[in-house]
């Protein structure tokens, strides 16, 4: 698994804020200043029936999303809740989840299991780490209505080996029969170059970022064929995935056009400093109101990268300020146990670590160098919190 940010996932252009993403980059000019609900498309209001009407004609539409933002995943539904008002032979594609957690997928669209049996097959933690609960509405809309699921992703421990040594390095028969990726555009490796550069500094910087890169092109890659391949067989298909895989087509939409297929990609987007996003962000934008009072509470964190390693959680980088700083955690320990439960997958630990009450206490279990050390992580209490 690539080494994670707090709390607890990949260090991904998908995964970081508008802000990041599209720092100095130019204002479209709007004709109006949209409302909370309502869609743009090329920099004009255009009302949902209409839109939804033409995005049904597509093979392939993506919805990008921050992962952490409820209100993203809220709006997610919906959307498919309209598309598929339009054309009910649908297919909604996860970046959530690996190939292998395929029959998992088949399984609970087909009601065969409940949402414990779920999370367990298709190891969730594991493969994803974020919380289930976001995505759980979405879930059940495609279990409900008994549109598949299709599993778009690789597993972790696949993309981990390409950051580290390079896809050239992987076998042909361990590539899942992804076809290499076309060359990233140029501003596509401008937003990567961007995102390493937060990275955990590597031994040889440039060699790291070109790794970083083919990793990112790969994931893209192996995610548009799944999404080509199953729009061989669905009249559309919708592919939700982090927002850094569609913006500006650099991602998925650029792997896919190399396939035959011209996607839309939609975002959600919320007014901050005026009301014109930036010119060709998406190919239609979901305006979204201030949700902040609708969004759960930010999940605990201890304040650490992390990757997957044998025996248990292996500490990247420890954050400045944070609760692993006051703790003593130090790169390069292993966190083995949580509250006494073992943990070997970094979701694991994310949950556990999510899931704690402000001002309770989760004790650690630590070695660090052939010793063993029991650490006690005291959540601090939120504003408002007694």
């Amino acid at each position: 698994m690539p080494q994670q940010r707090s709390p607890f996932r990949a260090p991904c252009i998908a995964a970081l804020p508008f802000a990041l993403i599209l720092a100095g980059l130019p204002a479209a000019q709007a004709s109006d200043c949209p409302a909370p609900g309502q869609w743009q498309r090329a920099g004009a209001v255009v009302d949902t029936a209409t839109l939804m009407a033409d995005l049904a004609e597509h093979r392939v539409v993506l919805l990008g999303e921050q992962h952490e933002r409820l209100a993203h995943h809220r709006w997610q539904l919906h959307t498919l809740a309209g598309l598929h008002a339009r054309e009910p032979r649908m297919v909604i594609g996860l970046e959530m989840l690996p190939r292998e957690a395929q029959p998992a997928l088949d399984a609970w669209v087909a009601g065969e299991l409940d949402e414990a049996a779920f999370l367990a097959e298709s190891d969730w933690l594991g493969a994803w780490g974020y919380d289930p609960d976001a995505y759980l509405p979405i879930l059940h809309f495609a279990r409900m209505q008994r549109i598949p699921l299709r599993a778009l992703n690789v597993t972790p421990a696949l993309r981990q080996r390409i950051a580290e040594e390079g896809w050239e390095a992987i076998p042909p028969q361990e590539r899942h029969a992804i076809t290499p990726p076309v060359p990233a555009s140029e501003g596509y490796r401008e937003a990567l170059a961007e995102v390493y550069a937060n990275h955990p500094s590597a031994v040889d910087p440039e060699a790291g970022l070109e790794r970083f890169i083919d990793a990112q092109l790969v994931w893209d890659r192996a995610m548009a064929q799944a999404l080509a391949e199953a729009a061989e067989e669905a009249a559309l298909v919708v592919g939700l995935m982090g927002q850094g895989h569609v913006s500006y087509g650099h991602g998925v939409p650029h792997q896919l056009a190399d396939l035959g297929i011209d996607a839309a990609g939609l975002l959600a987007w919320q007014r901050n400093d005026g009301c014109t996003p930036p010119t060709g962000l998406a190919d239609a934008l979901f305006t979204l109101g201030d949700e902040a009072a609708f969004e759960p509470p930010e999940p605990q964190r201890l304040g650490i990268l992390i990757a997957a390693d044998e025996g248990g959680v292996r500490v990247v980088r420890v954050m400045e300020e944070s609760l692993a700083e006051t703790l003593g955690l130090q790169r390069d320990d292993l966190i083995v146990e949580v509250a006494g439960r073992p943990v070997r997958r970094p979701g694991e630990l994310t949950d556990l670590v999510r899931r704690q009450t402000p001002g309770t206490l989760l004790p650690l279990t630590v070695t660090r160098n052939g010793s063993t050390e029991e650490l006690l992580a005291r959540f601090p209490l939120r504003d408002g919190v007694r």
